[in-house]
């Protein structure tokens, strides 16, 4: 319906301009007119004007050429004549005169009605377009200066209206627009300011962890040549425990041996022990024939006196061989006995070899298992020492991002302080935050108010407003994200920035561990 009437009473605008239009077109074509029969008629008595002095001074020529009746009769005739065109001229003039004084009479009310529908047009635009104009001009100055306090006001229901009020909203959602931006930068800054200082106090501790790992790194590369070197040292207790079980079994062995031998030596006493008294068993035996010889030689008398010699000497030797087999028994049961005595020490040494030789064996056993595991503890270690070294480096990488994230931080304070600069230029209305979802209905609004347009840009313009809702929920969703990360924090670094720098409680123990 507005749009209807806003057709209408541009038609009836156009009608009045094109009216005008042609009621100066008529004038000037009457106008023309009216001055090309003046001038013909001006020049039809200047020529008739001439045409008579030319007769006229015809006349005076003949006169002084002919005689005096000549003259008289050409005289009246000339004066007949110069009556004659004095009454046609009358005749012609005053009808030409009477329509020439009608023509301008036409012709200034003709002129006095195009000055004033003139009139009426230029006032009707002055107060329907120029003056609307010259304020909106005037709005548009105002808006570049950046002074969006000034309310618009709305007057009117045409094109003008229309005007005013694009440009209402667009003042609405600059001030709206400005607000946000000076809002958000006040959020930024702060949380640039807080990541500053974050990013200080981290990246003191990351120095101070790349130092301690460094420590830590040189600790462990010299726990791994001391583990190294036990390794080895195990490797060689492992290979003399081998080899020291290796000697323990031969010397059991050859203890095995030995009890043999001294068995076989206490068996071949004993024999000769058994010999000996079988010897001294003789020798008795003989001492006794002997005596038996001696008494038989004494009966004899002096035939038997050379087999009395005999037999003393026999039972000399015997006395001798007897002693003599009594000491050798004695001898040989002392040695007997001192082989037994052997033979059990042996034993027992070779109890004691065997205990020895699984002694060395279990030892050689937990020596291999040590050698086992300190290599294992040496490989470990190496693993951790390498670790630590990546560690190292990713730390020290760490510190690098953790300075460009504070150069970044810092370069993004400065570029707010320029934002905020130029933003505070504009005055808005306290408190003006843009609301994305007001602003698409605003631009709703007055696209159906807006003339049609053909169906190529609207066909453009369909993605912008299907994208507007999404662009405002991601918006809003990140702002309130922001908005709730910040409020949910707490202090992480009070004696660096007191309550500036905070952490979420989300990533309070990734703090901790880190």
């Amino acid at each position: 319906m507005m749009l209807k009437h806003l057709k209408l009473k541009t038609s009836l605008s156009l009608m009045v301009f094109c009216l005008s239009l042609l009621t100066f077109i008529a004038v000037g074509v009457a106008w023309y007119s009216l001055h090309t029969a003046r001038l013909g008629m001006d020049a039809m008595a200047a020529s008739s004007i001439e045409a008579g002095r030319d007769v006229k001074t015809a006349y005076e020529q003949v006169k002084q050429a002919q005689s005096a009746t000549t003259a008289q009769g050409l005289e009246a005739a000339f004066k007949g004549l110069d009556d004659f065109l004095a009454g046609e001229h009358d005749n012609f003039m005053a009808p030409a005169e009477q329509r020439y004084q009608q023509a301008l009479y036409v012709f200034g009310g003709l002129l006095l009605l195009a000055v004033l529908l003139a009139l009426m047009v230029s006032l009707t635009l002055s107060r329907t377009v120029l003056r609307p104009l010259k304020q909106a001009g005037a709005h548009f100055d105002r808006i570049a200066s950046g002074d969006l306090t000034e309310r618009i006001e709305i007057a009117a229901r045409n094109e003008i209206g229309v005007l005013y009020g694009a440009l209402k909203r667009m003042q609405d959602s600059l001030g709206r627009i400005v607000g946000t931006v000076r809002h958000g930068m006040g959020q930024i800054n702060t949380g640039s300011q807080q990541i500053v200082v974050g990013n200080a106090d981290l990246s003191s501790r990351t120095e101070e962890q790349a130092a301690a790992l460094q420590q830590t790194a040189a600790s462990m590369e010299q726990l791994a040549s001391t583990v190294k070197q036990n390794a080895d040292n195990a490797r060689q207790a492992n290979q003399l425990a081998a080899s020291a079980s290796e000697v323990a079994q031969r010397g059991g062995q050859a203890v095995g041996e030995v009890v043999t031998t001294m068995q076989g030596i206490s068996a071949s006493s004993r024999k000769i022990s058994d010999i000996v008294s079988v010897i001294d068993s003789i020798a008795f035996q003989t001492n006794i024939l002997a005596l038996n010889a001696a008494v038989e030689a004494a009966r004899a008398g002096e035939q038997g006196r050379g087999f009395a010699v005999v037999a003393a000497e026999v039972r000399a030797l015997a006395q001798r061989s007897a002693q003599a087999a009594k000491e050798i028994k004695g001898l040989i049961e002392d040695s007997v006995k001192k082989v037994s005595e052997g033979s059990a020490q042996v034993e027992k040494a070779g109890a004691t070899m065997e205990e020895i030789v699984t002694s060395v064996a279990r030892v050689t056993d937990i020596m291999g298992e040590i050698s086992a595991a300190t290599t294992e503890q040496s490989t470990g270690i190496d693993q951790i020492n390498r670790a630590v070294s990546q560690m190292d480096s990713v730390t020290q990488q760490n510190a690098l991002l953790v300075q460009e994230a504070a150069s970044v931080a810092a370069s993004l304070r400065e570029q707010v302080a320029q934002v905020n600069d130029a933003v505070a230029v504009f005055k808005t209305v306290d408190n003006q935050v843009i609301d994305m979802a007001a602003t698409a209905a605003i631009a709703t609004t007055a696209r159906h108010d807006k003339i049609e347009i053909s169906k190529a840009p609207q066909d453009a313009g369909q993605a912008l407003p299907s994208a507007q809702p999404k662009l405002a929920a991601a918006s809003a969703q990140t702002l309130v994200r922001t908005q709730a990360q910040a409020a949910t924090r707490v202090p992480a670094f009070a004696g660096a920035a007191g309550p500036l720098v905070s952490r979420s409680a989300v990533g309070e123990a990734e703090w901790e561990e880190f």
